[in-house]
């Protein structure tokens, strides 16, 4: 099975980066008296934006695989599927436990619950 990014999670991942960014800017800007508070919101949505030009090829190239034996990731990641003591959803994501406290992130999925319960240890039906 594989865990593959979705464009569309990706989207919405940032799109909530940048509302939230630019609502706390905002606050930060009046609770400090700036005279221009729009420019906080502004500035977190071009900022957001550039980041998600910027790493969007790297983050839809992270696949991850989950075998019998293994759940392989990008980077020569690989986690024996003995060692997985959880797997949960987590902000539009799904954060694998080892046994031996190591976290991984599996981003921008279509589906992180899903996924979550396909990686889930224990008995398989």
């Amino acid at each position: 099975m594989e865990f593959r990014p979705s464009p569309a999670a990706y989207l919405r991942a940032h799109v909530i980066m940048a509302l939230a960014g630019g609502v706390v800017a905002g606050v930060v800007l009046i609770a400090l008296g700036n005279a221009d508070p729009w420019v906080g919101p502004v500035a977190a949505l071009l900022a957001i934006g550039i980041r998600a030009a910027y790493v969007k090829s790297e983050a839809m190239g992270e696949v991850w695989r989950l075998t019998d034996s293994h759940l392989t990731g990008p980077g020569g990641r690989s986690i024996p599927r003995a060692q997985i003591a959880q797997a949960r959803p987590f902000l539009g994501a799904v954060q694998i436990v080892t046994t031996t406290g190591d976290k991984h992130l599996i981003r921008y999925l279509p589906d992180p619950a899903a996924a979550a319960r396909a990686i889930q240890p224990g008995p398989r039906t």
